[in-house]
């Protein structure tokens, strides 16, 4: 029972708490449908979260998965991320192209591409090489045909 209430106390994930609080209720005798109740669990989930408990003890009540290992080591990250950084202009197939060919690594999304260009705080939206509101001429010009439109449709 101390074991469980140092597990409850130090336990970070949800999941875990929640198993732990069902299988202590029980153990303090709680009834099923009031575990049920407070929990908003299923009779079902506290039979199983005991048993496990009963047969593996505070390892019955954790969570199993760990997660997947990425495909880069945070070294060959850091690396691809000092490389972005050096640049001055970046294209998604040339990072696909490089990560590919230098580590054998090809992301089944392209999400993980844009991570990496974030991570590198570099925005990976659609770009112009220069902003046109930059060149009065662009702007000039612009303006000149939105007062051409807007007066022809006014009937002037």
């Amino acid at each position: 029972m101390e074991s469980l209430t140092e597990f409850i106390q130090s336990s970070r994930e949800p999941r875990e708490l929640k198993r732990a609080l069902a299988v202590q209720m029980i153990q303090q005798n709680y009834p099923y449908s009031q575990i049920k109740e407070v929990l908003k669990v299923s009779v079902g989930f506290i039979s199983t979260y005991h048993t496990k408990f009963k047969e593996e003890g505070i390892e019955g009540l954790k969570l199993k998965h760990k997660g997947s290992q990425g495909y880069l080591t945070r070294e060959q990250k850091q690396e691809i991320i000092g490389w972005l950084q050096q640049k001055n202009y970046w294209q998604l197939s040339e990072l696909q192209t490089k990560i590919e060919v230098k580590y054998d690594v090809v992301f089944a999304s392209l999400q993980s591409y844009y991570s990496l260009f974030h991570e590198a705080g570099i925005s990976w939206k659609k770009t112009q090489k220069s902003n046109p509101r930059k060149n009065p001429q662009l702007v000039e010009q612009k303006n000149r045909n939105s007062t051409l439109v807007g007066s022809a449709s006014n009937g002037n």
